[in-house]
């Protein structure tokens, strides 16, 4: 017997035996038990999360020889004839080949013959939307006024693409992506059955590889029982799709927060001998980066503690800044000459930059192995923010007042939204083992308990003493250290404006050129603007 592949062999034949579309399922189930038929049906969404495997349940529902129901005895010779692809009334139409409107006069010829075989003449037009404008037109008039034995069911990926005419004389139906736990669990049920060994690990990644599709999942199965020979291990799992162990995704981030150029183009390196799927592994530092960012809001003890480690040593802005590169760069990753440059340029370009805000490092650091980008306008270097000298911060007191609170406070090590919410609190009320901050109020919604604590904490480490805080809200104008540092930046960019407009170097070339420059780009800690 000739091997029928899985997709084909595991197509569900019930509504029972559907994975996901439940609202769906729900609707047709109540119609079909009332006796409530339409008589056009739109299945709609993406590839593989069953639109014609439902319109064929439902034309056996409609035609099983037991009457009109939800639950079809899959016995009767209506039924298996469906099942076969034999019934005579189930008219099966791919419309990407049959665009012309010919095709759907021939079509619509026969629509005035009663069925044949069974109960109601069915019309599948699957990937409706690829019928011409002519051919919509000459369905549009069956379709409205169809005879009372047709049912037209449509599928498309596209229903944006359909005439608003026959989207309004159709019942739509949209089905969901199939979420990964489900996919998941039908992988785990099909090879059990089919006696193939696994790890639960690696069909979790083929359900994540299938996006919300059910028959890519099958698909993906049955290339990974290929390539594992019956016995589906994670490591040969993630060498077939192309991806690679969390692990190494760790490795990454590790250099990437140590601002190590070297061991980041080492461990680059070392990734692309296993010849990943660059895009794939773009996608996992998004997911990545999307967790750290809800571990640094939101402390939950289900996170993984790899993950907590990374949103303590990660500021909040950095990831911010870290995920929108990944996602430009996965955006853009087939225009690099080669994937693999392209994502080592992807990396690169999170060592090179960080935001402003950013008070972990200096603006003027370097990080390591990567070289000062060379500018094409070169005016005299605009004053720098002195940093404070390793002395200055040995002979802080180590007392917290409103007065050195903006000394203080870099000087506590928080991070991430911690030292968001500290920065935007003056001091306003000191006592023996007791410290009150009040919030600017339009920042009150950075409070919540978790931050409070970790603040709390740094100070008691700072002081050392027990310290209890406490914060409030206040409808006031306050003079924060997050208030200073923009006063201060927005001097700083005054200054670097003024500096860059007086250069004599972009004066030549404004006039050279006719060119203008563009202010918006002038910032006080890199001197080049954009000359347009």
């Amino acid at each position: 017997m000739s091997y029928q592949v899985l997709a084909r062999k595991w197509r569900p034949r019930s509504f029972q035996a559907m994975v996901g579309q439940e609202h769906i399922l729900r609707m047709l189930t109540n119609a079909l038990d009332n006796q409530r038929l339409h008589h056009a049906y739109l299945f709609t969404g993406t590839r593989g999360v069953g639109k014609t495997t439902l319109a064929r349940i439902f034309a056996k529902c409609l035609n099983c020889e037991t009457g009109i129901t939800s639950t079809p005895c899959g016995t009767c010779n209506a039924c298996q004839a469906i099942d076969a692809g034999k019934f005579l009334d189930l008219i099966e139409v791919d419309a990407a080949s049959r665009t012309k409107v010919e095709d759907t006069r021939e079509l619509l010829d026969n629509v005035q013959y009663t069925p044949s075989q069974g109960r109601f003449k069915i019309y599948l037009i699957d990937e409706v939307h690829m019928l011409s404008g002519h051919s919509f037109n000459a369905l549009l008039k069956t379709l409205e006024e169809p005879p009372s034995y047709v049912k037209f069911l449509l599928a498309t990926t596209d229903p944006k693409r359909l005439p608003v005419t026959i989207l309004s004389r159709c019942l739509q139906f949209n089905l969901n992506r199939v979420p990964v736990n489900k996919i998941t669990q039908q992988l785990d049920d099909i090879c059990t059955a089919e006696s193939i060994q696994f790890e639960s690990s690696a069909l979790q990644l083929l359900a994540e590889a299938a996006d919300g599709s059910m028959r890519d999942a099958l698909s993906l199965l049955d290339q990974t029982i290929a390539f594992c020979s019956n016995n589906i291990t994670t490591a040969d799992t993630h060498q077939m799709l192309g991806s690679i162990e969390q692990k190494a995704i760790f490795r990454l981030l590790d250099a990437l927060v140590d601002n190590d150029g070297k061991k980041l183009l080492a461990e680059i390196t070392q990734l692309a001998e296993h010849a990943p799927n660059f895009n794939r592994v773009l996608e996992d530092l998004l997911s990545i980066f999307h967790q750290i960012t809800i571990a640094q809001v939101i402390s939950h003890s289900d996170t993984q503690e790899s993950i907590q480690q990374l949103a303590k040593r990660f500021s909040a802005e950095d990831v911010q800044l870290y995920y929108q590169i990944a996602l430009i760069g996965r955006r853009d990753l087939s225009l690099a000459s080669n994937p693999h440059q392209g994502f080592e340029m992807t990396m690169l370009r999170m060592l090179a930059f960080r935001p402003i805000s950013t008070e972990k490092k200096s603006s003027s650091e370097t990080p390591k192995a990567i070289p000062e980008r060379a500018t094409k306008i070169s005016p005299p270097k605009t004053e720098q923010p002195k940093q404070p000298s390793k002395e200055e911060v040995k002979i802080i007191p180590q007392d917290v007042t409103a007065e050195n609170w903006a000394v203080a406070l870099p000087a506590l090590k928080l991070s991430g939204m911690a030292q968001a919410l500290a920065s935007h609190c003056t001091v306003t009320n000191l006592a023996e083992g007791q410290i009150e901050l009040t919030l600017a109020a339009k920042h009150e919604s950075l409070l919540n308990k978790n931050l409070l604590e970790r603040i709390e904490q740094a100070l008691s480490r700072y002081c050392q003493k027990p310290i209890k805080l406490s914060i409030k809200a206040a409808q006031v104008e306050l003079h924060t250290p997050a208030k200073q540092q923009e006063q201060k930046q927005a001097a700083r960019h005054a200054d670097a404006t003024e500096t860059i407009k007086g250069d004599s170097h972009v004066q030549k070339i404004v006039d050279l050129f006719n060119a203008t420059i563009d202010l918006a780009s002038i910032t006080a800690n890199d001197p080049d603007p954009a000359v347009s």
